[in-house]
Order: C-alpha cells, then structure tokens, then sequence
C-alpha cells in the first residue's frame, strides 16, 4: 500500500519538475533566481537561529544566542545574505528599466508596478498584525509583550522600504560606481565612532551601504548589456568577472577582518540584543565590506549554480521560492511567534517548566541544539501563513527582463505535482 501511493506521488513531482524546466525561457540565468532563494532562505534561517522568545518578569522579551555565546559570531556569517538579494536586485532593476525604456514605458509607470509588487503583500502584513495586537491588548495581555511582538513581526520593513528607495533610485544608481556610497559610509563611521558624531547620522549609512552591492549589480548588469551586443567578446569578459569576484571576495574579506581586529567592530554580522555596537542598527562599515566579500562568493557560484539549475527538481525549488519569497520574507517571524504562542500554552501544563529551545534562555550550547529541532516546526507554520497570504502575492505574467519564475508554470507543480 505505501509503495503504491509513493510511486505514483514522485512521479508526479517528477513530471511537474520537468514540465517546469520545459516551460522557462532558455534565455533566462538560472543561476540570479538560485542566488535571490539562497539570500531569502538564508536570512529566514539566520532569524529563526538567532532569535529567542523569553519570558522576563511578567513579559516577552527578545534574546540572542549571540549575547551568551560571542563565540559562535562566525555562524552569522553565513545567514547575513542581504548583501546578494541587494546585488540581484541592482543586476534586476537595471535590466528592467532598460527594456522599460526600449519599449517606451515611462519611469512613473515601471516604478508603480515595481512598488506595487513590493507593497501589495505588506498591505496584509500590518493589517493583521493591527488587528492582532489591538486583540492582544484587548485580551489583558501586557503592552511590553505586545510592543516586542510587533515589533518583531514588522521588522522585516525596514528592508523593503530600504528596497523601495533604491529602487526609485535606479536610473540614478545605475551610472553610480559603487565606490561613492561606499566612501561615504567610511565617512560616517568615522564620524560617529571617531568625532563623536550623533548616533543618528549612522541611518545614512541604511541607505549608502546598501547602494553599494545595489549598484554593483546595476554595473553587473551594464556589462551583461555589453556582452549581448558583442558576443564575441565574452570569453574575455568572463575571466574579467572572475578576477572582479575574487577582487571582491578576498578584498572584502580582508578589509572586513582589520575592522573586526583592529577597528572595534564587532564580529556578528546580525543584530544582537545588548550589544553596544551592532553591525546593522545602523549599517556598518564592517557590514558593506562584509557584504561585498558576499557578493564576490556569489559572483564566482554563478557557474556551479547553472549547473546545479538544469536538474528539473532543482529548478523547480528555486522557482517556487522565488515566486513566493515575498510572503516567505514577511511571514517568516510571525510563523516562528505562532510556534512560541502556543508552545507558551503547554508550558503552563508541562512539568519540566519552558520548553527547552523555544522559551528558555539562549544561554548554552544546547539550546542551539534543540532549536535545530524546532525548526521543522517553524517551516510548517510557513506553509500555513503562506497557504493563507500567499495570493496576495500577484507576480505578473514572466517577462524577459524580470527574473521571477511563470505564475503559471508554478500553479501547474502546485495543483498537479502533489503539493496540496
């Protein structure tokens, strides 16, 4: 019986594999689709890891593994992925408002539908989060743990409206090299940490730092223009972006290991509760080299991840994370904030107290243990915020200069491929 129920479920995940493969552009990089999947994940991941829910005196508090164990900084490291989602976007934006203007679209109108797509899913977000919380306060819970859950539950919008504005900056962006907002983040840190310049002036690095791998990308794109034109240069190009990741990968890296060791700047490359110091409230200079290290690794992936994209069953992951990574980013934290509430309701029943890894202090080696176990769990509340937003999230119809996999394609492995 379950051999024959198995067989015939595979097969069909096979054949949805294969018929989504068959229906993408031949034209189309896989591989920028594969690199925007692993910067969602890997940031949905980093939170999920870093992230504790503890209560303190009454109320829920937020809590870092980080704190207690500076020595696993290195971890976060590897989660940190903002830097590539800003490159492929740059690579992205660019490319789009170049066919945009071939076709004679006005800006106004690329930039609207642009924003729309941003902004359509973040509508839903705070609505039920402004319903929740007033039910919260409503239902006699403390100001203080509805503050810290709402606050946990947007924070994702920063990113987007960081997004947002490069976004609009685009064509502006797009003739800028990447070496002017990145002199200008060295001179606001210099300033705060140097001149004892407000703190405040740091949130200009929000927007310089994240410029940096923006226009990388759009200059990435530029060249990927020039190679179109003259395909017979390509040869030549290729070795010169290899030598330009493995500029960016070493330089980056090692301009961002004298800021750790001789700068002051702290090691963890995620937001960590207590810190004085953080490398992202507001952006650092050890961030941006950080995340230009990033961008040359995922510069020199490129020919790994095409190679890993012809598989059908590859593909096919990378496009439904890409077709959904709106809902994915928004919803990750409240998935994991639903899995805490109603762990919450058996702890007053259980007898070993808080449940090990979800409430209890991230204070020692096993809580990363157990919390590797709760991760499944966290995934399952995923899927259930995204069988319940995910239309909200409304990608147009693929065009060649847009790198998000055909909504119809996607909805064929989704009604047929025995993902129900």
């Amino acid at each position: 019986m379950p051999e024959t129920t198995v067989r015939p479920r595979t097969g069909r995940l096979r054949t949805a594999a294969h018929r989504i493969d068959a229906a993408t552009a031949p034209e189309r990089d896989r591989a920028l689709d594969a690199l925007r999947a692993l910067a969602i994940l890997g940031v949905v991941l980093g939170h999920w890891l870093v992230t504790a829910l503890v209560v303190d005196t009454g109320t829920l508090q937020v809590a870092s593994p980080l704190h207690y164990l500076p020595e696993l900084a290195p971890v976060s490291w590897a989660f940190q992925t903002l830097a590539v989602f800003f490159l492929v976007g740059g690579l992205v934006a660019a490319r789009s408002l170049r066919t945009a203007r071939t076709r004679g679209t006005p800006y106004r109108h690329w930039l609207t539908a642009r924003l729309a797509r941003l902004f359509r899913p973040v509508a839903v977000l705070l609505t039920v989060w402004a319903v929740a919380g007033a039910a919260l306060l409503a239902g006699g819970v403390s100001p203080e743990t509805v503050h810290t859950l709402v606050k946990l539950a947007v924070s994702p919008l920063w990113f987007l409206l960081v997004f947002a504005a490069l976004t609009a900056a685009t064509p502006l962006l797009a003739r800028l090299h990447p070496a002017w907002p990145l002199a200008l983040v060295t001179l606001v840190d210099l300033a705060r940490f140097q001149l004892g310049a407000p703190e405040q002036l740091g949130y200009l690095n929000e927007l310089a730092g994240w410029s940096v791998p923006y226009c990388l990308g759009a200059a990435w794109a530029g060249g990927r223009g020039r190679q179109a034109a003259h395909p017979g240069d390509r040869r030549a190009d290729r070795r010169t972006d290899r030598r330009t990741a493995w500029a960016l990968l070493l330089g980056g890296a090692a301009a961002t290991a004298a800021l750790i060791r001789w700068g002051g700047y702290p090691a963890a490359m995620v937001g960590v509760p207590g810190a004085a110091v953080s490398n992202l409230g507001p952006l650092t200079l050890a961030a941006v080299t950080f995340g230009l290290a990033q961008c040359g690794a995922a510069l020199l992936l490129l020919g790994p991840l095409r190679r890993a994209m012809r598989r059908p069953a590859a593909w096919a992951a990378v496009a439904l994370v890409n077709l959904f990574a709106m809902t994915v980013f928004l919803w990750h934290q409240t998935a994991m904030m639903a899995v805490s509430a109603l762990g919450l309701l058996t702890d007053g029943t259980a007898a070993d107290g808080p449940l090990p890894g979800l409430h209890t202090l991230p204070d020692g080696p096993g809580w990363i243990l157990t919390r590797l176990l709760w991760l499944p769990l966290f995934a399952l509340a995923l899927l259930a915020c995204w069988a319940a937003f995910h239309t909200h999230e409304r990608p147009s119809p693929t065009r060649k200069s847009d790198p998000a996999p055909h909504p119809e394609a996607v909805k064929w492995i989704l009604t047929n491929g025995g993902i129900r």
